[in-house]
C-alpha cells in the first residue's frame, strides 16, 4: 500500500505554516506597526489598558492570545490581567469576526422569550455554531449579555441594529438581508 498523508486519507485541508504565519497579525508588518503605535501612544496613560485594547480591537479586529501576550511583554503587565479584561467585556473578541455580526441576547427575558430557538434556527441556516464565523467570513454569530431592551425580548442585534420580539420565522429574512448585500456588490 502506498504511503498517504493524513490529509489524503481524511480529506483534511490544513494550512501550511507559511500561511499561518502570514495570517497572524504580529507577523504582518502593517498589523504589527499598528499594534506597536497603539501600545506606544497609550503606554504611559493611567488606565490606558482599556484604550489600548479598544484601539487594537477596532483596528485589527480581535485580540488573540498571542496579541495579549505581546501586550503583556511590551507593557510589563501580567498576561492574566489582560486576559481578564478581554474575557470580562463581551465586546472584545479573541478571534476574527465576519463582516457582519449577529448577536443573540441571553439576558433572562430574552432567554425565557426564546433566544435558544432563534440561535438554533440561525445555526441551521448558516451551517455554523454560535461563536463561529461562516467560511466566507461574511457572518459571525455570537451570544451577548443583556442589551437593555427586555421589553422587546427576545432581542437579536445585527451589526448595530436591534431587532425586538424576534420569532424563529424572522431569522431567515434577517440572514437573507445580510447576504443580499454581497449579491448586490
Amino acid at each position: 500500500m502506498e504511503d498517504q498523508s493524513s490529509e489524503q486519507i481524511y480529506g483534511l485541508s490544513t494550512p501550511s505554516m507559511h500561511q499561518l504565519l502570514n495570517e497572524y497579525p504580529l507577523n504582518q508588518t502593517e498589523s504589527r506597526e499598528i499594534i506597536d503605535n497603539i501600545l506606544h501612544s497609550f503606554e504611559d496613560v493611567p488606565g490606558g489598558l482599556m484604550v489600548i485594547l479598544n484601539e487594537i480591537q477596532s483596528q485589527i479586529g480581535y485580540i488573540s492570545q498571542p496579541i495579549q501576550e505581546y501586550i503583556s511583554a511590551i507593557l510589563n503587565i501580567p498576561v492574566s490581567t489582560i486576559t481578564g479584561v478581554v474575557s470580562f467585556y463581551s465586546f472584545f473578541t479573541t478571534k476574527p469576526r465576519g463582516d457582519h455580526t449577529i448577536k443573540f441576547c441571553m439576558g433572562t427575558a430574552c432567554y425565557v422569550g426564546g433566544t435558544p430557538q432563534l440561535m438554533r434556527k440561525a445555526e441551521q441556516i448558516l451551517d455554523i455554531q454560535t461563536g463561529d464565523t461562516t467560511p466566507d467570513n461574511h457572518i459571525t454569530m455570537e451570544v451577548c449579555r443583556c442589551v437593555g431592551s427586555c421589553s422587546q425580548a427576545p432581542v437579536v442585534v445585527v451589526d448595530e441594529q436591534l431587532y425586538g420580539r424576534v420569532r424563529p420565522s424572522k431569522i431567515p429574512p434577517l440572514i437573507r438581508d445580510i447576504m443580499k448585500t454581497y449579491e448586490d456588490s
